[in-house]
C-alpha cells in the first residue's frame, strides 16, 4: 500500500490559488471540478479555454491581445500560440515598483544585500539605457558567465526589456564548455564577474571570461561586475568595462519595454552536452512567461507574501524558473556557493534567518542530508517554511519520508519534473491533493502527459516512456542552427511520430494519479530484454549506510546486457565480500533478481552534470570503447579517469 505522507488542511485548500482558479472555471465555463484530476482532464480537453483563463488569472501584461489561442494543438513542433499578441517579458516581471523586498542575496561570505522592487526597476532601467546606447536591439543575443547574484537577474531583465535573447552559464563551468555553448549563438554582449566563492575560497573567473571574449568573435562588449573584491584589473579582457561604470548615470529612468510577438525568442537554453556539443534550444517569451506563471501560481501556490529560495546556478533552468516569480511580487532569495558550506546546516540557517516559505532543492541535496544524518527540524526554526519543491532527479520513497521525519511534518513536499527543453514541468504538485511517498502528485495542468510502452501503447501501473501528446506554449520554437528542423525532430519526435518523447522512464499510478520517476530512459538497463530504470537500483543501494553514491550501466556482454554497478563508499568502508553480498541481497529482495549486478566495482567518484544529474552515458561510452563527448559539461570530469583505468586494466572484461 502506498504511504500517504501529507494531506492539505481544509484551510490550506480553501486559501490556495488553485481553488480560486477552480472557482473561475465554474464561473466562466460552467465546469465543476471536484478534484485536481478533474481539473487536469478539463485543461487538456479544452486547451483554448484553459490557457485563456491562465492568461487572465496570471494577469499577463500585453500591449495587444491575442487573436487566437493556438492554431493546431497537435502540431508538434510548430503549433502557433497566442497569435497577434504583443508583450514584453521583462515588463511582466517588473510590474511592481514599490518598497517591498524583491531580491535578497546571501553568499558564502554571509554578506546580506537586499533591494526593493522600486530599486530593481530603476537598476534595470539604467542598464537597459546603456545597452541601447551600445546598439543592442531586439533579436541580438546577450549572454552571461555569472554566479547567481543580483546583477545577473538585472542584466537579464535589461536585455529582455529591449527584446534581446538571453543565455547564461555559471562561472563554475569550464572555458571550453562555455565556448561550446556561447560560441554557437554569437552573443553581442557578455556579462561576467571578477570571480566567485566556493567552500570559502575565492576563485578568479576573469581568465575564463577573457578566453570566452577572445574565442567568440561576435562579442563586442564585456561588462564585468565586482564580487570577490574591489574593481579588478580587467585590461586583459577584450572590450571590457566595469559594470558600475557602464550603468547610465541617471537614477530614475523609465524603461522603454519593446512590445514583441508572443513567440519572440526570449531564452536560449543548453542541453547538458554529454553526447556532443550542447543543443541550443530557443524558447519564446510568451510561452515561457505563461507556462512558468502557471507553475508558480497554480502548482507552487506562490503569493506576494511568500519568500522563495531555490538552490540553483544560472546554468540550470531552475534559475530562469525562479526569476519569473518576480511577476508574483514575492521576495526571491539568491545564494551562490556550496550549499553545504561550512556545514550541512548552512541552508537551514538561511531559511531560518530569511523566514523562507518555499524552499527548492535537488534530490541529491536531500540524499546528502539524509546520508549525513542531518535533522534540520530539530535544530532550526522552520515555522515559516510551508513547502519544499524538489527536482533535478528522482527521489526515492525513503527520501520523501526523510523530509517528513527530519525536516517538518506539516509541510507540502512538492516534487516536480520536466526539463530544460520546456523550461518547466510535465509533472508537478498541487496544494489540494495528498502527497504519497515516492510520487509526484500528477501531470501538470495543460500538459497532455501519458506513458507509453515500446510499441506506443498507453500503459498504467507499469513502467514506460513519459510522453506529451499535445503541444504546450513553452516547447522550443526551434533549435539554433537547425534550419531544416532535423535536430529538433530527432530529439523528441522520432520514437513516437508526432508525440513528444521526453526521455524519462516513469510509472503512472491508477490508485493515486501520481507518477514515479525512475531516471532517464536513455539510461534504461535491459538485461535479458527486461527494462530497468537505474533509479530503481539507486533507491535500494543508497539506502545502505556503507554506500555514499552509486552508478549503474548496462554492458553489452555475450549477446545480452549485464549490469555493472559502481559504488562510492562511505568514509572508512571497504568493498568486502560481505558488503557485496549485502548489496545483492538488498536488490534481490527489494527490487528483483534481475536488478542484481553482474559486477560491483568501487570507484572514488560518480560523474554528475553541472545540474547534479548522474551521467551514466559517459561511463557507458568508456566501457564500450566509444569516445566521451564534452567532458567539460560535467561538474567533475576528472572522475572519468578511474573508469578508463578500469577498462585498461581489464577489470570489466571478465
Amino acid at each position: 500500500m502506498t504511504s500517504c505522507l501529507w494531506r492539505p488542511s481544509e484551510d490550506r485548500k480553501k486559501n490556495s490559488n488553485l481553488t480560486r482558479f477552480i472557482d473561475l472555471v465554474k464561473q466562466r465555463y460552467g465546469r465543476e471540478c471536484a478534484s485536481y484530476d478533474e481539473l487536469h482532464e478539463w485543461s487538456v480537453n479544452n486547451p483554448s479555454d484553459f490557457w485563456a483563463l491562465v492568461w487572465d488569472f496570471a494577469e499577463i501584461k500585453a500591449s495587444r491581445g491575442y487573436d487566437d489561442i493556438v492554431d493546431d494543438i497537435y502540431k508538434m513542433p510548430g503549433a502557433k500560440w497566442f497569435a497577434g499578441a504583443r508583450l514584453n517579458f521583462a515588463e511582466n516581471l517588473l510590474r511592481y515598483r514599490d518598497d517591498r523586498t524583491a531580491l535578497v542575496f546571501r553568499g558564502e561570505t554571509q554578506t546580506r544585500v537586499s533591494i526593493s522592487y522600486a530599486e530593481l526597476y530603476y537598476g534595470v532601467a539604467r542598464l537597459a539605457r546603456s545597452l541601447r546606447e551600445i546598439g543592442v536591439r531586439p533579436g541580438d543575443r546577450v549572454a552571461a558567465y555569472m554566479p547567481n547574484m543580483m546583477e545577473t537577474i538585472i542584466s537579464m531583465l535589461a536585455a529582455t526589456s529591449i527584446g534581446a535573447t538571453w543565455a547564461s552559464c555559471a562561472t563554475d563551468i569550464g572555458l571550453d564548455a562555455a565556448v561550446d555553448r556561447l560560441g554557437q549563438i554569437g552573443p553581442k554582449v557578455l556579462f561576467t564577474v571578477d570571480g566567485y566563492f566556493y567552500k570559502g575560497k575565492p576563485f578568479d573567473s576573469l581568465a575564463n571570461a577573457a578566453g570566452i571574449a577572445s574565442r567568440v568573435p561576435a562579442i563586442e562588449k564585456v561588462i564585468v561586475a565586482s564580487y570577490t573584491g574591489a574593481k579588478a584589473d580587467i585590461s586583459h579582457v577584450p572590450n571590457s568595462v566595469h559594470y558600475a561604470d557602464f550603468l547610465a548615470p541617471e537614477r530614475e529612468l523609465e524603461i522603454q519595454f519593446e512590445q514583441l510577438p508572443f513567440d519572440h525568442p526570449l531564452y536560449i537554453m543548453f542541453s547538458s552536452g554529454t553526447t556532443g556539443k550542447p543543443k541550443c534550444m530557443v524558447q519564446g517569451a510568451g510561452g515561457i512567461l505563461i507556462n512558468q506563471l502557471k507553475e508558480l501560481i497554480l502548482h507552487t501556490d506562490l503569493k506576494r507574501e511568500d519568500v522563495l529560495f531555490y538552490i540553483t546556478t544560472c546554468s540550470w533552468m531552475m534559475w530562469n524558473w525562479m526569476v519569473s516569480s518576480l511577476a508574483v511580487g514575492n521576495t526571491l532569495v539568491l545564494y551562490d556557493g556550496n550549499p553545504n558550506y561550512p556545514d550541512s546546516g548552512a541552508m537551514w540557517q538561511l531559511l531560518q534567518d530569511e523566514k523562507v516559505t518555499v524552499f527548492g532543492c535537488s534530490a541529491s541535496y536531500i540524499n546528502y542530508l539524509k546520508g549525513e544524518g542531518a535533522r534540520p527540524g530539530t535544530k532550526y526554526d522552520l515555522s515559516a517554511l510551508q513547502e519544499i519543491s524538489q527536482t533535478g532527479s528522482p527521489l526515492s520513497s525513503d527520501g520523501f519520508e526523510y523530509v517528513y521525519q527530519q525536516i517538518k511534518q506539516d509541510l507540502w513536499f512538492n516534487s516536480i519534473s520536466g526539463g530544460t527543453d520546456i523550461n518547466g514541468c510535465f509533472c508537478a504538485g498541487n496544494p489540494i491533493s495528498p502527497v504519497y511517498a515516492g510520487q509526484l502528485q500528477g501531470a501538470a495542468l495543460g500538459m497532455k502527459v501519458n506513458v507509453y510502452d515500446e510499441a506506443g501503447r498507453p500503459v498504467v501501473d507499469r513502467e514506460g516512456e513519459l510522453v506529451c501528446e499535445a503541444s504546450a506554449p513553452s516547447m522550443p520554437l526551434y533549435f539554433w542552427d537547425d534550419p531544416d528542423g532535423r535536430k529538433y525532430s530527432e530529439a523528441y519526435f522520432e520514437v513516437y511520430p508526432g508525440v513528444w518523447r521526453h526521455g524519462d522512464y516513469v510509472v503512472r499510478h491508477s490508485d493515486t494519479g501520481g507518477f514515479t520517476f525512475y531516471g532517464r530512459s536513455d539510461s534504461v538497463l535491459k538485461p535479458s530484454g527486461v527494462r530497468i530504470g537505474t533509479a530503481e537500483i539507486y533507491n535500494q543501494v543508497e539506502k545502505l549506510e556503507e554506500v555514499a553514491d552509486s552508478l549503474a550501466i548496462g554492458q553489452n556482454w555475450e549477446g545480452d546486457q549485464r549490469i555493472i554497478l559502481f559504488v562510492r563508499l562511505a568514509e572508512g568502508c571497504d568493498l568486502s565480500e560481505d558488503l557485496e553480498k549485502k548489496i545483492r541481497k538488498t536488490l534481490r529482495e527489494n527490487a528483483s533478481p534481475r536488478h542484481m549486478p553482474a559486477k560491483i566495482i568501487e570507484v572514488p567518484d560518480i560523474p554528475y552534470t553541472m545540474n547534479m544529474k548522474k551521467v551514466e552515458s559517459c561511463v557507458t561510452n568508456i566501457v564500450h570503447g566509444r569516445p566521451v563527448m564534452n567532458r567539460d559539461a560535467l561538474g567533475n570530469p576528472q572522475c572519468l579517469d578511474c573508469y578508463e583505468k578500469l577498462v585498461e586494466d581489464g577489470v570489466l572484461g571478465s
